[in-house]
């Protein structure tokens, strides 16, 4: 009889930065309005006075109604996953798919976390870079299995220094990974590329346009996603074999979705390597 892995069986930890108020480590901050309830019970009864009914907010329970929030926020900001059409409108050659597109099969798996917080921030990720973490690990790449790029950026959470402090993944490397059955890469820092400030002084200095944003314009030859602005991969008790599920908001024809990542570990007595 399998030893079945339960629920009760199971720690879980979070990989996502949420969505706040106007944080200096997002370009375009999210703007959260929120309502407490006695404001809510003035909407709430607004609206039904609206629909012919005469009602007041004291006529709430305690004058108390529900309490919410207005957004208005970028499907990019916080944790989120990137769809092929975020990169470009084809995918060698085909329609590239928009958030609502994306397999839920490409959203959960096996993970394993490459680490480079030794690298200066600015630099790029090569393919020699990633073969030598997979060597470090003793770990060959299977199809569906989801790479989670660690840089140690998700500690400057907070600050401007989240945006510019980290390396980042080049269109090479990317492409490396997703022919080997890769569909999902996340990475901790703000963005998958190097940070904007590096991609434009390198542009500057050579002219060339492969220098901006090259690891995105890889998803216009081979078709993946990105989950970018993890947190939280410090916390995981291994390198390799982490069951994620990461599924994206649904928003029609959306570049990108928010993602909230979950890791299952087990519990320490069913011997877990924790």
């Amino acid at each position: 009889m399998c030893d079945l892995l339960t629920a009760d069986d199971t720690a879980l930890i979070d990989l996502s930065i949420g969505l706040e108020d106007g944080p200096p480590s997002e370009p375009m901050p999210p703007s959260i309005d929120a309502f407490d309830h006695e404001v809510g019970a003035e909407r709430l009864a607004q609206n039904l006075r609206a629909l012919g009914h005469d009602i007041d907010a004291s006529d709430f329970p305690e004058g108390m109604g529900l309490a919410w929030e207005d957004l208005e926020v970028i499907p990019h900001a916080g944790t989120h996953l990137d769809a092929p059409w975020h990169y470009g409108p084809e995918v060698d050659g085909e329609p590239a798919k928009t958030i609502e597109e994306i397999p839920l099969e490409w959203c959960r798996g096996n993970a394993v976390v490459l680490d480079f917080r030794w690298m200066e921030p600015g630099a790029e990720i090569s393919v020699a870079d990633l073969e030598a973490a997979l060597d470090e690990l003793g770990h060959d790449l299977s199809p569906g299995e989801i790479v989670l790029i660690q840089t140690g950026a998700d500690e400057l959470w907070g600050t401007p220094d989240y945006l510019t402090q980290f390396p980042g993944m080049g269109g090479e490397g990317t492409k490396y990974l997703v022919e080997r059955g890769v569909n999902v890469i996340g990475t901790d820092a703000y963005g998958f590329d190097k940070p904007f400030t590096a991609m434009g002084e390198r542009y500057v200095e050579s002219g060339d346009e492969a220098e901006l944003w090259p690891a995105h314009v890889a998803g216009r030859e081979v078709e993946y996603c990105q989950i970018e602005k993890m947190a939280n991969l410090d916390a995981l008790p291994r390198k390799t074999d982490i069951p994620i599920v990461a599924f994206p908001i649904k928003i029609e024809n959306g570049s990108a979705g928010w993602v909230r990542p979950v890791a299952f570990i087990e519990s320490a007595g069913r011997g877990a390597d924790v």
